[in-house]
């Protein structure tokens, strides 16, 4: 494996220097490589499974005016903890050419795409949680006149190192009737209207319902999107539905019934002010290319949670997860204003106050609930801290199968004092509290940032309430040019890496761990 990096590390500054002295054709590229030496650890649960684990991805791109190319490799051999069976294995699963001509460009080999929000096609990467649903196929988008653009595609989706043998095609058209309008250009507003058409393509399956009747499947299964958004000065607003005809799976149960998602979004952004609100309402949405599919892989859609994403570690103990099958409904409303500087309540520097309510239920049940205030003020020219409480109420029963309903308190203080011009350091204390599952939880971290080059931090998450163990960490980041590198050791508890609503159970681990990233 060391000889196949470096090899390649070497054809990528070999064909880089090539590359500059061949006018209009540039190459570009990424190194990532995430590395874990683990140990055992009865106290918490990690189990050593290899000497050397690592997740590596390097990719190139070849670009020019006309033709485009690209390649990623993945090593995955010996993949980091919490990944299915499935995405262990390395090679080369994308490899595209992206040609232009005038108003068209097709794509052959693998590509991503999304129509709208995704509610019946997103193709995307997501690393940290093993997602890499692409297509292999082909791609053509045109853009006939000014303001419309029209997109066809068709291929099978990636699955790890295989692809489903389902074949997914689809069209969309969008069209800015503010490029046909004049009043709408001239009152500088932009309306756009899209439609989208997704089409899967799967053979008979033998699934029985009892030891002599087999279910009679679809061989298509057609999903169709309608969607407007308007933006004029500080408003912007998105309105979409989406329908999907009978697609028995197993996420739904093989029941033969319709499924719906429709959401809609506005903001107000103004200076010193910011408000959102979003609404979603999804049942039996589930889209796969494969009906018999289990776990995060092989979906054509995506389903966004419209909860709040958070950063810090207790907000992030309990993060939820879209539920695809039941009728959902999901609200999130937010609202932000900076106090300007030399006012009562804004003080010699200013202060901003965000205000968050996320909602989540089915059938009368409350699946999630968050509320939280997050104040930010600068106590002086060199220090600036941060404070957020947070209550929230995360139904475990309905995320991940058991646990009951969890009703918590959350308190976080963030202060970052700069020391001098390149060096900072920055703290964080949190408190959750809870009479439910583990008990109260508690975290510090200290983090010292010597610019441009070094950070150093440690930290520690400390269950207070039942286990009695300390979760700690220690690290140390370089980065100098298009290099970072990044050496870490100590624990990571067991739980849920959440991204957008889609959810990867990573279990509990310890050790040395390495990460480089290079970009040229």
């Amino acid at each position: 494996m060391n000889k196949l990096v470096l090899s390649l590390i070497a054809i990528c500054c070999c064909l880089t220097i090539g590359a500059q002295t061949q006018q209009g054709v540039t190459l570009h590229g990424t190194i990532q490589s995430d590395m874990l030496l683990p140990q055992n650890d009865s106290e918490i649960g990690a189990e050593k499974t290899g000497d050397f684990l690592t997740n590596t991805y390097v990719d190139l791109q070849l670009q020019s005016q006309y033709v485009d190319a690209g390649v990623r490799m993945e090593y995955l051999d010996h993949p980091l903890p919490g990944f299915e069976s499935d995405f262990k294995g390395w090679g080369v699963p994308h490899f595209w050419v992206k040609g232009r001509l005038g108003c068209a460009e097709l794509t052959a080999g693998t590509f991503y795409e999304q129509f709208g929000s995704g509610l019946i096609l997103r193709t995307y990467e997501e690393r940290s949680l093993g997602i890499d649903n692409s297509l292999l196929g082909g791609r053509l988008v045109v853009k006939p006149l000014k303001g419309v653009t029209l997109k066809a595609l068709s291929g099978k989706q990636r699955r790890y190192w295989k692809w489903n043998k389902s074949l997914v095609s689809g069209a969309d058209a969008e069209v800015a009737l503010n490029e046909w309008i004049p009043a709408l250009k001239k009152s500088e507003t932009e309306l756009t209207l899209g439609a989208s058409w997704v089409n899967k393509y799967e053979k008979q399956e033998d699934i029985f319902v009892d030891a002599t009747h087999k279910l009679n499947l679809p061989k298509f299964v057609n999903a169709w999107d309608v969607r407007a958004t308007l933006n004029k000065g500080p408003w912007s607003l998105l309105a979409e539905y989406a329908q999907k005809t009978q697609d028995p799976s197993f996420d739904n149960g093989y029941i033969y019934k319709k499924g719906t998602a429709a959401l809609f979004s506005g903001s107000y952004s103004k200076k010193g002010l910011s408000l959102l609100l979003q609404v979603k309402r999804s049942e039996n949405m589930s889209f796969r290319s494969k009906r018999s599919m289990i776990g995060s892989s092989s979906f054509i859609n995506h389903l966004p949670a419209f909860t709040q994403e958070h950063t810090y570690a207790l907000a992030a103990l309990y993060p939820y997860a879209t539920q695809l099958a039941d009728g959902e409904w999901a609200w999130q409303a937010e609202a932000g204003y900076n106090f300007k500087r030399n006012t009562a309540l804004g003080g010699r520097y200013g202060m901003n106050v965000k205000l968050n309510f996320s909602h989540v239920r089915w059938e009368g049940t409350t699946n999630y609930q968050d509320i939280d205030v997050q104040v930010t003020r600068r106590l002086s020219k060199d220090f600036r801290l941060t404070l957020m409480y947070m209550n929230q109420i995360y139904n475990k029963t309905v995320v991940e199968g058991e646990g009951g309903r969890v009703h918590s308190n959350i308190f976080i203080a963030d202060g970052k004092w700069q020391i001098a011009p390149k060096t900072s350091l920055r703290t964080e204390l949190q408190y959750l509290t809870t009479s439910d599952d583990q008990g109260d939880w508690a975290y510090g971290l200290i983090e010292l940032s010597l610019a441009p080059h070094w950070m150093v931090s440690v930290s520690d998450m400390y269950n207070v309430g039942e286990t009695h163990i300390h979760y700690y960490m220690g690290g140390v980041a370089f980065s100098t040019g298009a290099h970072r590198l990044q050496l870490g050791y100590g624990r990571t508890r067991a739980g849920y890496n959440c991204s957008g609503g889609v959810c990867r159970y990573v279990p509990a681990s310890k050790g040395f761990t390495l990460s480089y990233h290079f970009n040229f």
